[in-house]
């Protein structure tokens, strides 16, 4: 519980001449009105748990990113756990490879690893929409794609975003295990950027060319807010 709160605050900085206040994420210039809370809420279309095995292939996404998420979805990743279960490894090799002393399973690793799971809090802080929680990988998904409106383009990019990410926490796994190298949450950051960037900047000519815009706020670049 503790990691998973320092998780939550890593990526903000406490201001000392500045008092606290509310902010809400899906208008943050005007702030909250009966009217923008009824539009996003009629302006969203419902999901379900089912939509996530729709969400895994996406037109801008390597074929191998989506195939990892399909394994992925159906825990069929070779997680230390999954490998425990099957007799390939010891019981006692089970833990995670950030080092955090917990179960390396496939939720454990891509949510809640207070090393791997912070990158979501870092990544919605880049987007500039509310951290998202849940109780399952599924269910994550879904409310991921949804968590910056219902518009169908911010649909596609937010799951365009998400497949992104859990290649990233994967590729970095698995180079922790194999190779011995390390990459810290703001450089797993960095790579979801530059990969995002480059899977879309084929079909937008307008994107090419504001490389700094998207670091900074990739909504605003791609004109979804």
């Amino acid at each position: 519980m503790l990691r998973e709160c320092q998780s939550l605050l890593l990526p903000f900085t406490l201001q000392v001449l500045s008092s606290d206040r509310w902010q809400w994420q899906p208008d943050p210039d005007e702030g909250y009105t009966v009217q923008g809370a009824y539009q996003l809420m009629t302006s969203q279309v419902p999901s379900t748990l089912d939509d996530a095995d729709k969400l895994i292939w996406h037109t801008r996404v390597p074929l191998k990113v989506s195939i990892l998420a399909w394994r992925l979805l159906r825990d069929r990743l070779p997680t230390r756990v999954n490998l425990v279960t099957r007799g390939i490894l010891a019981p006692a090799a089970h833990f995670c490879v950030s080092g955090c002393g917990e179960a390396e399973s496939a939720h454990h690793l891509f949510i809640s690893c207070s090393t791997f799971g912070s990158l979501w809090t870092l990544l919605c802080s880049w987007i500039g929409i509310a951290p998202v929680y849940s109780t399952s990988i599924r269910e994550h998904f879904v409310q991921f794609t949804c968590a910056a409106g219902g518009a169908r383009a911010r649909r596609s990019f937010m799951q365009l975003i998400w497949l992104v990410c859990v290649w990233v926490v994967w590729t970095e796994r698995n180079h922790r295990l194999f190779r011995g190298s390390e990459n810290s949450s703001i450089q797993m950051l960095d790579k979801i950027k530059i990969f995002s960037f480059r899977w879309l900047k084929s079909t937008s000519v307008t994107l090419a060319s504001n490389y700094h815009s998207w670091w900074s706020s990739p909504l605003l670049c791609l004109g979804l807010i």
